[in-house]
């Protein structure tokens, strides 16, 4: 293979993805090239919007433009008042329960576990999801965290930062297999786990 640092470059970078190696990365690199003006030009313009203008929500953890200011008291990124916060590790969880349909209300992303490089109180954004509990008129939680170690080292931590206040704490149903990902379950498997979701005790 011809050393073009460009390309050495980029490999290196798409073999991080997840699912992707080498192989795959040099393969996906020279559908990009022969097809310069179809996908190579439009997805560096896109990578680039999207790194100037789309960020991580410091108060709920979602995905959102630049432009919009959130706060407390005023999500603009949800239109409609819920009183249900549904707490998943990673956006890519709350896309999984979106496309299911089974859940209407907020969202609140940790972006990871406190057993991974986020063990950071501040960095999994539990003092936000306070916050919004106290401020939001949240009546219930939902932990809908892995049947990971990880995971549900975080849901109990989070269920025992909540003990001071009145929100009912819930469960996703044990229907999850055990070490099972949200963002890798089907729509029923995550259908059954919403409904036949257990309160906690305190």
């Amino acid at each position: 293979m011809q050393n073009i640092p460009e390309i050495e470059n980029l490999i290196k970078l798409i073999s991080k993805l997840p699912g992707l190696g080498p192989k795959s990365a040099k393969r996906i690199i020279l559908k990009m090239i022969n097809n310069r003006q179809e996908l190579l030009k439009p997805m560096a313009q896109n990578l680039s919007e999207v790194f100037k203008n789309v960020v991580r929500c410091k108060i709920c953890g979602t995905l959102k433009p630049n432009t919009i200011d959130c706060s407390y008291n005023n999500c603009e990124i949800v239109e409609k008042k819920y009183n249900k916060i549904c707490v998943v590790e990673n956006i890519s969880d709350q896309w999984a329960i979106e496309s299911s349909s089974i859940f209407q209300g907020y969202f609140h992303i940790l972006g990871g576990t406190l057993s991974n490089n986020n063990s950071n109180r501040e960095d999994l954004l539990i003092n936000s999801l306070i916050e919004r509990i106290n401020k939001d008129d949240i009546e219930e939680v939902i932990l809908a965290t892995s049947a990971t170690v990880e995971g549900q080292t975080t849901a109990f931590y989070i269920q025992d930062s909540l003990k001071k206040t009145d929100v009912k704490v819930s469960k996703l149903a044990q229907g999850l297999p055990v070490g099972g990902e949200i963002e890798n379950l089907d729509d029923g498997t995550l259908i059954s786990a919403f409904k036949n979701r257990k309160k906690l005790e305190a």
